[in-house]
This record gives structure tokens, sequence and C-alpha cells, in this order.
């Protein structure tokens, strides 16, 4: 790389800017490497590490959050469930996980966070969550991955639904505290990562404005709160890819207008729909009026039949794609299982409130088994998950 900048120095040519500084960048409908290649994304999320959420624990009422530590804390007690927290984030993703994931064939992570993980409730920046994800983009870096980093939980909810961990309703777009928190997480993130190249960009909002609020109003103030954070962004990581959701579910650009700014790429999410051409074509067509990159960053859950149409329907198209998600409770739709605990299903009926306290012993063995099986070295390696994305097969094969 610095050969090459080097090299269009000596010739006089003006190299691009994120070139120079070794980032990937954007160049009409493609992200492009720092020395010039194309980057086909082919990304999984590391769900549920840094933003638990109540399916994947097998909870049918205790969705959120706040309701999952709720849980844990009435099976465990305080002391106990933050004891088993810390071990949950020490163990759930390791090196061991993010090696497996380059050696898969994958060549991208992308890391859904909790606001709280990274400040308090007052604004003072903070947690362990800054350790943590400090730990995977090292990890992700001498495994040749990328990472995207993805605010799942804005303060206040930007979604309203379980998984931004929010009252139930979108409440970021409309009190400016939790906009001016979550525009100062952002340009923390940013000036912590600043020119580093492990980070591909930085994912704003996950899902905004679900389809079933007032949609005319949310959607009309989502692509302003874009350019503020962007703006913050890059004050600090001026070259920086910046990811922009679209509304309702990540599923649509209908409130966009034109790219104000550079190094944009513009993200949806889709599950379990039509495999051909018109399940995207509406995507296609913004990207084609604005000459912008597309990624699919969320799909999947369905079956690896599915998952290859789907797949391969994206690929055709010059899209990349990054598959929800790469370690799940007892599932064959991903990555890594992790084995059903004994017990466990007694603990799922207490935290939703459908079944009495399960014993003491029977709590203490689920939640050792849960921890110990959720180790890479543990879990059950889905090969025909993997190879439904066109990656590594499994042994034997």
């Amino acid at each position: 790389m610095r050969l090459l900048v080097a090299l269009l120095l000596v010739l006089g040519l003006a190299a691009p800017a994120a070139a120079q500084s070794g980032l990937v960048r954007i160049e009409g409908k493609n992200f492009v490497e720092a020395d010039g290649r194309i980057l086909r994304l082919k990304g999984i999320s590391l769900g549920n590490w840094l933003m638990p959420e109540g399916y994947m624990f097998k909870f049918e009422v205790a969705k959120s959050p706040r309701l999952i530590y709720g849980a844990f804390d009435r099976l465990l007690g305080t002391e106990r469930a933050e004891a088993f927290w810390r071990q949950y984030r020490d163990t759930y993703i390791t090196e061991a996980d993010i090696r497996f994931i380059k050696s898969a064939g994958f060549n991208m992570v992308r890391v859904p966070l909790h606001w709280r993980l990274f400040m308090a409730s007052d604004g003072e920046l903070g947690g362990e969550g800054w350790s943590l994800l400090d730990r995977v983009v090292g990890w992700a870096a001498a495994s040749g991955l990328y990472v995207i980093p993805d605010l799942h939980a804005a303060p206040g909810g930007q979604t309203g639904i379980n998984h931004d961990d929010g009252p139930g309703y979108p409440l970021m777009f409309y009190v400016p505290r939790d906009r001016d928190l979550t525009v100062k997480l952002w340009a923390a993130i940013a000036r912590r990562y600043r020119g580093n190249p492990a980070i591909l960009g930085y994912d704003i909002l996950n899902e905004p404005a679900a389809p079933y609020h007032d949609v005319a109003t949310l959607n009309a103030r989502l692509e302003p709160f874009y350019k503020r954070a962007t703006a913050a962004i890059r004050d600090v990581d001026p070259e920086r890819i910046v990811i922009l959701a679209g509304g309702q579910w990540s599923s649509s650009f209908a409130m966009f207008g034109p790219p104000f700014a550079k190094n944009l790429a513009y993200t949806y999410h889709s599950f379990w729909a039509s495999t051909k051409r018109d399940s995207i074509q509406r995507h296609l067509n913004f990207s084609n009026q604005y000459d912008v990159p597309l990624f699919l960053g969320e799909t999947g859950e369905l079956t690896d039949e599915w998952n290859a149409r789907f797949r391969r329907l994206h690929e055709e198209h010059g899209i990349g794609w990054s598959f929800w998600t790469y370690k799940n409770l007892d599932t064959p739709s991903t990555v890594v299982s992790i084995p059903r605990p004994e017990g466990w299903n007694q603990l799922v009926a207490f935290a939703d409130g459908k079944g009495p306290k399960p014993a003491p012993e029977v709590i203490d063995k689920a939640v050792a088994q849960y921890l110990d099986g959720i180790r890479f070295a543990n879990g059950t390696v889905r090969w025909s998950y993997l190879e439904s994305l066109g990656l590594k097969e499994g042994p034997g094969k």
C-alpha cells in the first residue's frame, strides 16, 4: 500500500485520501480496498454478544435486553448475575471465533452494540463495551477481517420494538437529549478508531422507525439525523465510510435524497423474502438513481436452500451481505449452534413468567452448561449453513 501511494506521488497522480490512509472507500456502487481492488462483502453478525436478544436465549416474553437482564437477576441474584454477564461477554466471542470466521471464508464481522455498554445515562463515556470492542477489532485486524460496528440500541430507542431496548416507541427521534447522546457516542467511537484500517465503516442505526409508528414524522427526521451523525464522525475520522439504514426495519430508502456526503453506503435488511429480483428491485432502483453501493446488512434464519438462492441473487447484482447470525442456541440456522443445557426449558418458563422458579441445583447446572456451551470449542459448526453461503465445506468434503 505504501509503495502504491509513493508511486502515485512520484507520477504526480492524486491518490484518494482514503487510499492514502489505507481505508476502504466508496467509488460509485462499489466498496474499494486501499489497493484499488473491489471488495465484495461476505460478512456475519456477532448477534447476542454485546446486544442480547431474548429469542436467542429461547425466551418468548423476556425479549429486550433489560428484560433479559431482569430474568437473570431473578434467577441468580444481582451479584451472581453480574458475574454471569462478565463471563458471558468474555466467552461468547473470543479470538478462536474470529479466527474461525476468517478461515471459513468471511471477510467481515458486523458487531451489534448496546449504548449502555459504552456510556452512562448522564452521557459520561465509559463501560466494559469499549475494551470488548477493542479486543474484537484487534483480533479481526490480526486475522484479516473488517469490522462494522452497528448501533443496535441507541439512547431512547430508534426502532420501537424490543431489540432497541427502548420503551416501545422510537423516542430518539423525538427527544433531543437522546439524539445528542447518540451523536456523542458515535463521535467517541470515531475518535477511538480514527484511521484504523480494520474498521470498514459505521452502521449508524439498526432498523430505524418500525412501520407501525408515525412513519411520516419519523421518516422526515431520519436523513437529517444521519447528516448530523455523519458530520460528527467526519470531524474526527474524515475518510470513514458511513452506512445508512433505511426506514421501516431497514426496508425502504424512500425517505432519502441524493448522497449528502462522500463515502456513504446504504443498507437494507431482508428475511424470508422472494429469492427473485422483484424482492430487491426497489433497492436496485435507488442504487442506480444515485450511483451508490448497497449492503444487505441482515438476512438468513430460514433454510440452507433459501440462504443459497438469496445470496446468489445479491452476488449477481454486486451486493455484499452480512448474514444473521454467527452463534445461536440450539438451531440449524446459524454458523455455530450452542448446545441446549439440561433444565434450560425450566429457566425459560420462569424468565417468561410461565413457570415457577427452578430449584437452585437446576439453575446452577443449566447456567454452568450454557457458559461452557458458548465457547467456540463446544459449539456445533453447521457446515451446511456455511456451504449455503458459498464458503467453507465441512470436513471430509
